[in-house]
């Protein structure tokens, strides 16, 4: 295993940590134990945003721009939504 998919492996974990803490925190029914989560979340979030830079930092995450189209029919989309 090379560094590459190393940091990938390490990357898709702490996703997989970051939706459990979010679920923890939404499932919550008492503040102290929301709280915890919220935190958990929190740290889990930044520590995949340092990932996500070191390895965009070494060109091993690039991803692509979204086409404009897209963006539109999606804001059209959700304005639809909106609306009803």
């Amino acid at each position: 295993m090379n560094d590459k998919q190393l940091m990938e492996n390490i990357l898709l974990l702490e996703k997989g940590s970051c939706d459990l803490y979010m679920h923890g925190t939404i499932e919550s029914s008492n503040t102290n134990v929301c709280q915890t989560f919220n935190k958990a979340l929190n740290d889990s979030l930044c520590m995949q945003s340092t990932i996500y830079n070191k390895m965009t930092a070494k060109g091993w995450y690039s991803p692509q721009q979204a086409q404009q189209s897209s963006i539109d029919s999606v804001r059209q989309q959700y304005n639809m939504m909106q609306n009803q």
